[in-house]
């Protein structure tokens, strides 16, 4: 039973089995999460501090509490984040034992401050102020480091969810300083050097030194001790005629999402492209209910069709169209055409040129006044000198591609659980984040990304579908549940072996199911084909293996 009080709550302890725990929802909308090993009880803030999921409907593996939204964890002996997507980890606060009661006190938390006094006469400078970029500083901050931190960032924006912007900036769901990580007072509250609208134009990886481009066409010089580069990925425009001319975007940044969405008001809108940011895309313009028109245009013949099945494909299309959302597919664009306008405003009345529309190659013409690219990005390795690979900078294990020298985010072709792969997730991102801030500050403490597996999430009209491990093609899968109810969990392998380890999954509803296999998953312990067609308990199963 449980008693609400200002600032307290009471609880019976055998609400609570060792090895679990449970969740307590107050009058103020918190949540207290109270965690038990024998005889030990401890009290966290029970919402995930990344999206304010309640933690008690996750699920506890040893001695990982791990959300259920996004997979974040956190250490069940003091709260402490063992993984993103969170960048923080739980408060904690004091309890008391009485009896067969046990009485927690809100307004006492348990102090973690860490003096930051490692390598205090040491610089690190990270260009790049993405996920990997943000998260690097954040946890050399957090885990004690006293150096000088220089973050350097061609946008004009502090460190921000860039995930967010398609899933509920564009769709008006989110205000921008929502968006900034940390808060906007971030960088000032940890001490760091934040330098906006500046160009690293070459990084020089044998003498950890950055050569950036000033204004006026001069440039610097400037070497650390330690070197992060975190460059990111660039849109990948694809060869169209067309794609060059005015009214044609990408979305990768604050800047795109803005002129997008001013651009899109009473707009026939195209999206190129039906990868998860396309539809994503789609979804919020959609929500945000103030195009004319929104058409999809792909070259196969479902969306999503590298990641998810068929079956589920066909569910996330009915979904999209019951929104109004147009689709061509088994369609190659041939041309973005063009209008000739003139420019009201222009005192010389010169007319321009727009968007008109796109002509396929069966001949079709759509009409559209704005075009976007959801075409996929390309690593920005240019700016590494020697070291430009196409296919992203190889690393160690620590992301180390010199002494000193880091490559983390978009750009590193780094190991993890699942083999040694780039992938462009927000997630892995910040993992390689904790990973590089560990190495630094030599924490062993920390998993290395071998002890870690990719996962990602895509929002469409507030349904999420996640997805964890890696698979390099949907085909070889087993299916539970009814995509087209959103209710299902579906497993991906290599082959059709009836022995063969799932090596991915996705779900749209079925959260607890994920989470139980990535943990499995995590430990190398996934189910195998036949395991799961004899109707494998995998909830129980990645907690009696985490005990």
């Amino acid at each position: 039973m449980t008693k609400a009080m200002i600032n307290t709550v009471t609880i019976s302890k055998s609400d609570i089995s060792s090895g679990g725990m449970k969740s307590y929802k107050q009058e103020d909308d918190s949540i207290i999460l109270i965690t038990r090993d024998d005889d030990e009880f401890r009290a966290f803030d029970g919402k995930c501090p990344h999206a304010g999921a309640d933690l008690g409907n996750g699920l506890r593996c040893g001695n990982r509490v791990v959300c259920p939204w996004h997979h974040a964890s956190f250490d069940t002996r003091d709260g402490s984040l063992l993984e993103p997507i969170a960048t923080e980890g739980l408060t904690q606060y004091e309890l008391i034992s009485d009896g067969d009661n046990v009485t927690v006190d809100t307004s006492a938390q348990i102090n973690k401050s860490t003096d930051n006094d490692q390598l205090t006469d040491t610089h690190t400078i990270i260009v790049g102020g993405g996920g990997a970029g943000f998260m690097t500083a954040n946890q050399l901050r957090h885990g004690g480091y006293g150096g000088k931190i220089t973050l350097i960032s061609k946008e004009d924006t502090a460190p921000y969810n860039r995930p967010l912007l398609s899933k509920a900036f564009l769709a008006g769901n989110m205000a921008e300083d929502k968006l900034l990580l940390g808060g906007a007072a971030w960088a000032k509250d940890n001490d760091i050097e934040l330098r906006l609208n500046q160009t690293v134009s070459e990084v020089l990886p044998n003498e950890a030194t950055i050569v950036i481009e000033n204004e006026n066409g001069t440039s610097e010089r400037e070497t650390a001790d330690f070197l992060v580069v975190a460059t990111g990925a660039s849109p990948s425009i694809p060869p169209i005629t067309g794609a060059d001319i005015d009214g044609v975007y990408t979305l990768r940044s604050m800047a795109d999402a803005k002129l997008i969405k001013a651009a899109s008001h009473d707009q026939r809108v195209v999206i190129i492209g039906t990868g998860f940011i396309g539809m994503e895309v789609a979804s919020a313009l959609a929500q945000a209910d103030t195009t004319a028109s929104i058409t999809v245009i792909g070259q196969d013949d479902r969306v999503m069709g590298n990641i998810v099945s068929e079956t589920v494909s066909n569910a996330l299309i009915k979904l999209h169209e019951e929104k109004g959302i147009n689709f061509v597919f088994d369609a190659t664009v041939n041309e973005i055409t063009k209008i000739d306008r003139q420019a009201d405003q222009d005192e010389d009345n010169e007319a321009f040129s727009h968007v008109g529309g796109v002509t396929l190659a069966s001949g079709e013409h759509i009409d559209a006044d704005i075009v976007v690219l959801g075409t996929g990005v390309s690593p920005r390795t240019e700016i590494l000198n020697e070291v430009n690979d196409p296919d992203g900078v190889q690393v160690d294990d620590h992301l180390q591609l010199r002494d000193g020298v880091y490559a983390l985010g978009d750009i590193a072709k780094a190991s993890n659980q699942m083999g040694r792969m780039r992938i462009e997730h927000w997630r892995v991102a910040l993992q390689h984040g904790m990973v590089t801030a560990a190495a630094i500050l030599g924490d062993d403490n920390v998993d290395s990304l071998e002890a870690r597996i990719p996962f990602f999430w895509t929002m469409q009209y507030g349904k999420s579908l996640r997805y964890s491990g890696h698979a390099e093609t949907p085909e070889h899968n087993i299916l539970f549940g009814t995509p087209d109810t959103l209710d299902y969990i579906e497993y991906y392998f290599d082959d059709d072996s009836e022995n063969t380890r799932a090596s991915a999954a996705s779900t749209l509803g079925r959260d607890k199911e994920l989470v139980a296999f990535s943990e499995l998953l995590r430990r190398g312990h996934a189910p195998t084909r036949a395991q799961l067609n004899a109707g494998f308990d995998i909830i129980e199963q990645a907690q009696v293996l985490s005990r």
